[in-house]
């Protein structure tokens, strides 16, 4: 519920959220998701967009980041397009995270901190994006990867390096951060309170004349109205899709390849030892001193730290390297000499003083070659495979660039062609409520920006699933004559003229009321027979219930007290007056709910002291942007550089 109502409210704490997401989580390796961008036309790669402090960032960087930004977004909206993206702010948004990063790296740079080769290098290695099947670091999954993604190494570790300073920097600044209970409790009372009024629906029905109008009438209203009436334009798309089976037959994996994989990867098979830990990280020795000396006097860890607004986290099957790489090599060892159910700190690592609590102690035996060759043939084979489908992508890529048909493709790789039946710029099947095809959804987007004749290679599940696609018939957008919707048009000219009565007949039910008349008393003076007023008493916990939110729903429990107001719902079509009597504050339901209000209020603090800290970076460094650089990456990016 509280959830909810920060989205709905899009209050501070939310945009603090947001802010602590995309500076902490996104920034920590956002760029796996950039797509290759190619040239720029007439923008050269190093021309700078901004500058923060010594780092200069470049019109490729800022498209590389759009790009990701825009396939991220395309997991909530298959269809959204570059163009829709740019033109609705994203372009901005993208180059302000932009900057708020290089402000962090800057800044956490002048304070002397560091994130050198080693550590970004065990970043690397830990990432899932990078491992094998086994699930250790794989020198061939990380080339792979950045070969789909278009990306040199030195951008993936500039990227993480960034993410490093901002753990260091922003992660303690939250840290302690506390909401009294006297706030927690006026939250609660509004998150708890009951509102009670009436309403009353002027449906558009009630209200719309009889009869049929006159061919001016009806001519003016598709005269005024043509954009109504624009069909959109439509294309077919041929394609064809392929998968690792395109690759055929490979040599089979020697003896001599496992045994070498095996001694490569030595520190994998041998002997190991794992442990899971609770883990608090506080931002001073003696604030760490002071939970130990409570959990020792019998208070849990978890309980201390949640008394103080702050949260432990579970640490899971830990090797010794890997945690060193996560907290410091100080913390490890500490961690990993203690006796599992000990008590750990206050030990310094990489974000701040560390207590721990030994939870788990597993003492994993190694394998033999005869234990894992069955595991390593079945790695290799994967890795063979997977590097063959990339070069078939590479080489199939380079021949369409050079003009080699979608038919020529398809025949090569021994599959068929597909053909859609007219598809809208949002994947449905034009005409119908049918959707285009699920394994197109990607490449809709595209395919209604490229060509005639330019056939292209998309990947739709990565390293797994691959489509070869053309654009057949295109149908541009044109607005449909009106013979041929003449009883849309009749049935929407009512409807308009229904819902402008109903807004008239709305006021004056609100005039009424005004002049001392209950809502009942201004319905029943209407000519037309209203349906009575429904009587209102909703909390915020059954609002939030509500699947779908109208504009009614939303007026009502933003009213003043006393107050009574008109909204029109267009959906629906109707008219509404909504009358609010009485606002009851609530209470929270017991002290545990008090006191989780407490701690998320705690928590979204600490998210302000992190957004204002980089807005105070920000502005203590010297920022410059560069408007016409700006433009011309927006031009390319809509299609408009031409």
């Amino acid at each position: 519920m509280i959830t909810f109502f920060r989205k709905f409210f899009q209050s501070k704490v939310g945009i603090a959220l947001t802010l602590v997401f995309l500076a902490i989580i996104a920034l920590a390796f956002a760029s796996m998701d950039v797509a290759n961008t190619g040239m720029f036309g007439g923008v050269a790669g190093g021309d700078r967009v901004a500058v923060v402090g010594d780092r200069r960032i470049s019109t490729s960087d800022l498209t590389e980041n759009v790009n990701s930004a825009v396939r991220q977004a395309r997991g909530q909206n298959p269809q959204l397009t570059t163009e829709q993206f740019v033109e609705a702010g994203g372009l901005q948004d993208v180059l302000d995270q932009i900057i708020n990063r290089a402000a962090i790296a800057e800044f956490a740079n002048r304070l002397g901190l560091r994130a050198g080769d080693r550590l970004v290098d065990s970043e690397i290695m830990g990432l899932p994006a990078f491992q094998g099947p086994g699930g250790s670091f794989s020198e061939d999954a990380f080339r792979g990867a950045l070969r789909q993604q278009g990306l040199s190494e030195s951008t993936v570790r500039e990227d993480l390096r960034m993410g490093l300073y901002a753990r260091q920097l922003l992660i303690p600044m939250s840290y302690g951060a506390t909401m009294p209970d006297s706030i927690a409790r006026r939250y609660a009372g509004f998150i708890n309170e009951t509102r009670v009024g009436r309403a009353v629906a002027l449906p558009a029905l009630l209200f719309a004349p009889d009869g049929e109008p006159s061919d001016d009438q009806l001519t003016a209203y598709y005269d005024n109205n043509r954009a109504r009436y624009r069909r959109p334009e439509r294309r077919t798309i041929r394609y064809a899709s392929f998968g690792p089976d395109a690759v055929g037959d490979l040599p089979a994996i020697t003896e001599q390849q496992i045994a070498n994989r095996y001694r490569r990867d030595a520190e994998l098979y041998a002997a190991r030892e794992q442990r899971s830990f609770t883990q608090l990280v506080v931002p001073t020795q003696a604030a760490a001193q002071a939970v130990i000396d409570e959990v020792r006097g019998g208070v849990s860890l978890e309980s201390s730290a949640q008394a103080k607004g702050l949260a432990t986290a579970s640490i899971e099957d830990q090797e010794r390297q890997a945690y060193a790489s996560q907290a410091s090599q100080a913390v490890a060892q500490a961690a990993f000499e203690a006796d599992e159910g000990a008590l750990v700190g206050p030990v310094r690592g990489s974000l701040g003083w560390y207590v721990l609590r030994v939870d788990d102690v597993q003492q994993i035996a190694g394998r033999s070659l005869a234990q894992v060759s069955g595991e390593i043939r079945e790695s290799l084979t994967a890795e063979q495979r997977r590097a063959a489908l990339n070069d078939l992508t590479e080489r199939l890529e380079d021949e369409l660039a050079d003009g080699r048909s979608l038919s020529e493709v398809a025949r090569e790789l021994g599959v068929d062609i597909e053909n859609t039946r007219p598809l809208t710029a949002q994947g449905q099947v034009y005409g119908t409520t049918e959707s285009a095809p699920d394994e197109l959804a990607r490449v809709i987007p595209s395919a209604f920006e490229m060509n005639e004749g330019d056939p292209q290679l998309a990947e739709i599940v990565p390293g797994q699933r691959f489509l070869v696609f053309d654009v057949g018939d295109i149908t541009p957008s044109a607005v449909a004559p009106l013979a041929e919707i003449r009883d849309l048009a009749v049935a929407q000219w009512r409807r308009d003229r229904g819902m402008a009565a109903a807004g008239e007949a709305a006021a004056r039910i609100l005039q009424r009321m005004k002049n001392g008349q209950t809502m009942a008393q201004a319905v029943a003076a209407e000519d037309v027979r209203i349906p009575p007023p429904q009587n209102l008493s909703l909390d915020r916990e059954q609002l939030a219930q509500q699947q779908v939110l109208t504009r009614a729903d939303i007026l009502f429990f933003n009213m003043a007290e006393g107050s009574a107001k008109r909204v029109k719902l267009d959906r629906t079509p109707a008219w509404f007056v909504v009358e609010l009597d009485e606002i009851r504050p609530g209470e929270p339901a017991d002290q545990q709910q008090l006191a989780g209000f407490a701690q998320q209020l705690s928590g979204a603090a600490g998210n302000e002291y992190i957004q204002q800290f980089v807005a105070a970076a920000r502005n203590g460094l010297d920022v410059e942007t560069n408007q016409a650089a700006i433009d011309a990456v927006r031009a390319q990016l809509t299609n408009r550089g031409q």
